[in-house]
């Protein structure tokens, strides 16, 4: 089953209401109201794409070790999913995705990394819970996501909402702006182009991890030689 297979059958049954989930249609409402008002903003198709120079960063892991992106890349491409937290059963799902694809990164050279908004406790318990054996990086106030072009602020209502549903965004991320970023999936290589970049304003939505592997292929195919090389 692929991811998003794995993802719709996960989202028709929480819509459904089928146990363990319980949620009013008025909850659901208000999710797809969010999720089409991001849509229609347009704000996806601002974020950075393919041959766009991905911006360096450093972040720290859940130990609050720094984590460079130009360390990673000295040694191959680098694989980059942006997530929403340990709270949102969609991004845990493509977590376990990516862990199991991860030998097929490592075989190509790749590194991975995760980055989210919440703070090292979160992604501590994100990396127990889900097995993961690359590291999850904190992105406090979402200032990569922003210069990936993934940050968005929450509509006020959606923001009720998740108070209401005791999702506390600013316990969570140590950050009291309600900001999100949108679920993204970038290709770097190792001179910090991006080969490869999928974003989708809509969070149950999210590309199998396999159709990394072309753009992973690209980074590692020998380079032309140029006649004024020889």
């Amino acid at each position: 089953m692929s991811l998003q297979e794995r993802l719709d059958a996960f989202k028709a049954d929480f819509e459904a209401g089928k146990p363990p989930y319980s949620v009013p249609y008025t909850v659901i409402e208000t999710m797809h109201r969010a999720t089409a008002e991001l849509i229609a903003s347009g704000a996806a198709t601002r974020a950075l794409k393919a041959g766009d120079k991905a911006p360096a960063f450093t972040l720290p892991d859940p130990d609050g070790r720094p984590v460079s992106s130009d360390d990673l890349l000295r040694t191959g491409p680098l694989v980059i999913s942006f997530y929403r937290g340990v709270w949102c059963p969609y991004c845990n799902m493509e977590l376990q995705a990516l862990q199991a694809a991860l030998p097929e990164f490592a075989a190509l050279g790749a590194k991975l990394v995760a980055i989210s908004p919440q703070l090292p406790a979160s992604s501590r318990k994100s990396s127990r819970q889900n097995e993961l054996s690359f590291p999850i990086l904190s992105d406090g106030h979402n200032d990569v996501a922003d210069a990936f072009g993934l940050r968005f602020q929450m509509p006020d209502y959606l923001i009720e909402l998740y108070r209401g549903l005791k999702n506390d965004l600013p316990a969570f991320n140590g950050d009291p702006s309600w900001t999100l970023p949108m679920p993204a999936r970038y290709v770097i290589d190792r001179d910090g182009t991006i080969l490869y970049a999928e974003v989708n304003p809509d969070y149950t939505r999210r590309p199998d991890p396999q159709d990394m592997l072309p753009a992973l292929r690209q980074a590692n195919a020998p380079q032309p030689t140029s006649s004024l090389d020889v």
